[in-house]
């Protein structure tokens, strides 16, 4: 980790992840079919199981420990009117997080998760990218650290999550300049804009995405230019499990936003990762359909908060308990088809 003190080194890093273990995926693709049901009578479900195994490394997959993180961080950009709600509720619903006061909370314990919530610099936001780059090169690898070092050692699940007024712009502006088309395709109503507002925020994403591109060269410049704190320690949390072969779920669009900026680096940069649910955001499912995922859930939540993410554990503990529990043919005494 001390290594990595510039863009480029993480650069580098991008250049060199590991990927799933083979032995891992051949073991379950073996049991699978021995199982008692209809093969593939479990649709994802099986597909997730494999997924599991085949980046824990571990011929079965484990459910024992897992954790949400949710980031939080604030933005100069709503200086030009884009978001309803002023940068001070950041660190108010930080502090709800923290007094067990929110959805996260809720779900959290529903299904058995660690939560964990991070706030990064909240009385000093990121830059107002609209005339200036939204973090210094330096800033954004100290978020990019900050976010890999979270990563406990014995976790099986991790799921992403973020807080931080102004941060669907944030999102919409990195998925303009990774992928294209018009600002208005990637811009969202975020914590409630419409109308005139909502046209404006598409206009500033417009014109700040064309301020930068001459200095965008890819994902991690994207980053500086655009991104935020909470974005950063995404991206680097989904390095650090990558290293540290755990699982990810994504929850919404600001989370798969800063998964996005991997993309670029990596074909399979983000195989290790599954988009927990398609957020009624509407860029989130144009942006799911650009990293080629399918999200697992479809609940019409905005929230944030990894709420979709720590939703989406269930279906994993229903994946694993069925590979892990079910009896095979021959155990069971039941024939199998000829």
């Amino acid at each position: 980790m001390s290594t990595l003190t510039t863009l480029n080194d993480f650069r580098k890093l991008l250049a060199e992840l590991p990927g799933p273990s083979l032995t891992a995926e051949n073991a379950v693709r073996t049991r699978e079919p021995q199982l008692t049901k209809p093969p593939g009578s479990l649709g994802r479900l099986e597909e997730l199981s494999l997924w599991m195994a085949a980046w824990q490394d571990n011929t079965s997959p484990k459910i024992d420990t897992i954790e949400a993180h949710v980031f939080a961080g604030n933005h100069g950009i709503t200086a030009q009117g884009v978001s309803a709600y002023p940068p001070e509720v950041t660190q108010q619903m930080v502090a709800n997080f923290e007094n067990g006061g929110a959805a996260i909370n809720q779900l959290c314990k529903t299904f058995d998760v660690k939560l964990q919530v991070h706030a990064l610099d909240l009385d000093t936001p990121t830059a107002d990218f609209s005339v200036q780059p939204a973090m210094t090169e330096t800033d954004c690898v100290k978020a990019l650290r900050f976010g890999m070092d979270q990563m406990g050692e014995s976790v099986d699940i991790l799921c992403l999550g973020e807080m931080g007024i102004g941060n669907t712009t944030v999102s919409a502006a990195i998925c303009h300049a990774l992928f294209g088309e018009t600002a208005a395709f990637w811009t969202g109503p975020g914590t409630g804009v419409e109308g005139d507002v909502l046209a404006h925020k598409a206009e500033v994403i417009a014109a700040s995405v064309l301020f930068h591109k001459p200095h965008i060269n890819d994902g991690l410049d994207v980053l500086c230019c655009l991104g935020g704190r909470e974005l950063a320690a995404i991206t680097g949390a989904i390095i650090a499990a990558r290293i540290n072969r755990v699982p990810v779920l994504l929850d919404g669009y600001v989370a798969t936003a800063a998964a996005a900026i991997l993309n670029g680096f990596n074909g399979a940069a983000l195989d290790h990762c599954q988009i927990a649910h398609t957020s009624a955001e509407p860029g989130h499912i144009k942006l799911a359909e650009a990293l080629q995922q399918k999200p697992l859930l479809d609940f019409g939540m905005r929230l944030g908060e990894a709420s979709g993410a720590v939703l989406a554990v269930g279906l994993l503990k229903a994946a694993a308990n069925c590979h892990n529990g079910m009896a095979t043919f021959a155990e069971a005494g039941v024939t199998d088809k000829d």
